[in-house]
């Protein structure tokens, strides 16, 4: 198995709380692999710390065999679990921004998703609900043809109809390019079908990690797999 991500003894603390405690993971290259596990596992700081947000206490990271800067941040397509946009913005405004300072951002690919995940070129973002934000946020991400792509909680909080469409956007995405792709979610029934290996965090370590096919072969399904881990 070739690494995309590697991770040895990554540690992080804030204050008196220990976020990640000597995290050792390799992410295959190539595959759509979940990050899960409750809150507090220390999902969102291993994700943050891909994109060099957080820089870690101690321990090595090596992402796509190269040291986490903001030069490889090129390379790498984030998906945060919030948008910040202007309030005068528009959908059509959010993809001129794409095009104009994103890497590998592909204008009618963005086009195309928009239209997909049921958004308008003249929609005010300020009046945006946390579902259409959410796939506009998705649209941006999907647009970039970048190796390795980071998605932190891309359904939280958002309604049935918008997560159906983000799975099919990710879906047809994932059909079309050779990426690597980090989903943090705990919408773990939608989005099993999608996984070619998971990663069960727990009080900041890895508590199991492998392929999907090879861990429901031997403990049952994803979901199965979570509820033994943490219930």
């Amino acid at each position: 198995m070739k690494s995309a991500i590697h991770a040895a003894n990554l540690t992080k603390k804030y204050g008196k709380r220990m976020a990640l405690a000597g995290l050792d993971v390799d992410i295959p290259e190539h595959a759509v692999t979940a990050i899960l596990g409750p809150n507090g596992a220390g999902k969102s700081t291993f994700m943050r710390m891909l994109t060099g947000l957080v820089s870690p206490d101690q321990g090595t990271l090596s992402i796509l065999g190269q040291y986490p800067s903001w030069q490889l941040n090129a390379s790498i397509s984030y998906l945060p679990d919030r948008a910040r946009w202007f309030e005068s913005h528009r959908v059509e405004h959010a993809v001129e921004w794409g095009a104009s300072l994103l890497p590998g951002f592909d204008k009618d690919r963005a086009w195309e998703l928009v239209r997909a995940l049921g958004l308008d070129a003249e929609m005010d973002v300020r009046g945006m609900s946390k579902g259409q934000e959410a796939r506009l946020m998705l649209a941006i991400c999907l647009a970039r043809d970048v190796p390795l792509l980071v998605l932190d909680e891309p359904f939280s909080g958002i309604d049935m109809i918008s997560r159906e469409k983000i799975v099919a956007a990710l879906i047809d995405s994932f059909s079309e390019r050779r990426q690597t792709v980090l989903i943090c979610t705990h919408e773990i029934a939608e989005t099993e079908s999608l996984f070619d290996y998971a990663v069960f965090m727990k009080d900041g370590r890895n508590a199991m990690s492998g392929h999907v096919e090879e861990l429901r072969a031997s403990r049952g399904s994803v979901q199965d797999i979570y509820r033994q881990l943490y219930s």
